[in-house]
């Protein structure tokens, strides 16, 4: 099985990066969008994220021959680091330009944009109601060799299977942010995948120069986000509760690991929305004067102010 024709459901944040990082790898790549004003929204993403693609990977030419190079290059984008020259990295960068320019399509019509595809990958909004309307709305127009993912960061697959169409070829495959320097894929089936499928998409994202993390069971937040969400939520409740500043959480949390960003630049980059749906799927979320409540009032002042995190421009940093 070649899974070679990709459908990325969504242009948001982690959308593009898929659909890009797939592109570079070689594959044929459609976004879907819901409407007109989508496409407004993801374009500007698709052009800053080929971007900064395209200069990380020229920036590891200043790599080469430094011995700190081989932890540092964008692995996403060089599959193999040793022996690799400036000539080389040229090449890589040329043959980028050319993938994006031809690989790359948006697709309003949903029946069109399925048409054919090997697989989907749905990248929509943490909200449950909204995952079943798309799936809902899919599983008659997908063939029948079609595997579809999510990439959903806390919800299992397990919730969504009977909504799809085809239980057992739809598993989870999710990213970590900046995929082609952060080059991780938590591989996460339900009891109802076939192991065949899983397998195939193991080896499908390591062709997109991922790293494949086999899950063996079902989680919440796979294995990345089962530590990172309670992390970001403790940065927030002292926020929300008046402990200290945003600035000051994140300047502690770097001086004591060494780490180079907070948990709210952290916040900025995943995106305030995404983080919001997330907090507000707590069960004490509408608990007034709850730590959950006031981390969701907190963010909804933000997200209605238009301060969504870096590709707003602004979030808990101003970007601009």
């Amino acid at each position: 099985m070649q899974l070679n024709k990709v459908v990325v459901a969504g242009g948001g944040v982690l959308g593009t990066q898929i659909g890009l990082m797939c592109a570079y790898t070689g594959k044929d790549v459609t976004f879907w969008l819901r409407s007109e004003s989508s496409i407004g929204r993801t374009q500007p993403k698709i052009q800053r994220y080929s971007q900064l693609m395209l200069q990380d990977l020229l920036a590891a030419k200043a790599l080469i021959g430094n011995p700190m190079g081989k932890l540092l290059y964008p692995k996403g984008l060089i599959r193999t680091w040793d022996g690799i020259t400036a000539e080389q990295i040229d090449a890589l960068a040329e043959q980028a330009k050319k993938r994006f320019a031809e690989n790359v399509h948006i697709e309003l019509d949903m029946g069109k944009a399925l048409a054919g595809a090997d697989v989907v990958i749905e990248s929509m909004s943490e909200d449950p109601q909204a995952k079943i309307g798309v799936y809902t709305a899919m599983k008659d127009l997908l063939d029948e060799k079609t595997v579809l993912l999510t990439n959903s960061s806390t919800m299992l697959p397990s919730t969504f299977a009977p909504y799809t169409g085809c239980p057992e070829r739809y598993l989870a495959l999710h990213f970590a942010n900046t995929i082609w320097k952060n080059n991780t894929a938590e591989v996460m089936g339900h009891p109802g995948t076939d192991p065949e499928i899983y397998n195939e998409v193991v080896k499908f994202a390591d062709e997109i120069n991922m790293i494949p993390l086999q899950l063996h069971k079902e989680q919440p937040g796979y294995i990345l986000n089962s530590m990172l969400v309670p992390f970001l939520s403790a940065a927030q409740g002292l926020l929300a509760t008046g402990v200290a500043d945003h600035e000051t959480i994140d300047r502690t949390w770097q001086l004591a690991t060494g780490a180079p960003a907070g948990p709210f630049k952290i916040l900025d980059i995943v995106g305030l929305e995404t983080a919001y749906n997330i907090n507000q799927m707590k069960p004490d979320a509408q608990v007034e004067g709850s730590v959950s409540n006031l981390i969701g009032k907190l963010l909804k002042e933000k997200i209605d102010r238009g301060e969504t995190g870096v590709n707003a421009g602004k979030g808990f940093y101003d970007y601009k």
